[in-house]
């Protein structure tokens, strides 16, 4: 066992120089370039979907380290998401509900910081949405209500939420 409170890591996939890396950041989050370790983690998650429970995890105690959002996940977050929106990804429904949850989630501080990423990734969005080339009705309802909520300026209009959760009861 660690030390109390002390969180292990997984890390012993990557080469000594990331490891150290990792630790380094985990420790002391302004001694790294975050944005190199962001790219590590992503690269890494990416790779190995079991590493990416791990991966968050590591993230979200560097951010309370360094008390304060990471900006350098902007783009890794943005590229994960960009990944969410192909066209294979979007044949899987585990997949778009990913996507349109981590939108509802974050999107909208996403879009503040640079939104000709997120017009870009509405493009994909849309265009999974319109040319539903094996798409099923849940992965359509999911992506066209994203859509809507973020024509409604990152919120649900009542009659959006009484047509997209009319059959969920309160």
């Amino acid at each position: 066992m660690g030390e109390p409170g002390r969180e292990e890591y997984k890390i012993q996939s990557f080469d000594a120089e990331t490891q150290q890396l990792l630790k380094t950041a985990l420790k002391d989050p302004g001694a790294v370039n975050l944005e190199k370790v962001a790219d590590v983690i992503v690269d890494h998650s990416l790779q190995d979907c079991v590493f990416s429970k791990e991966a968050g995890r590591m993230c979200y105690a560097i951010i309370q380290v360094n008390n304060m959002p990471m900006m350098a996940l902007v783009n890794p977050v943005y590229d994960c998401l960009f990944r969410l929106a192909q066209p294979d990804s979007l044949s899987k429904e585990e997949e778009v509900d990913c996507l349109v949850l981590q939108l509802h989630r974050v999107g909208e501080q996403l879009e503040r910081m640079n939104r000709q990423r997120m017009d870009e990734l509405f493009v994909l969005i849309r265009d999974g949405f319109l040319l539903p080339v094996g798409l099923s009705s849940l992965a359509q309802l999911l992506l066209l209500e994203i859509i809507e909520f973020r024509a409604a300026g990152w919120q649900t209009t009542p009659a959006a939420h009484k047509y997209y959760y009319s059959e969920v009861s309160d």
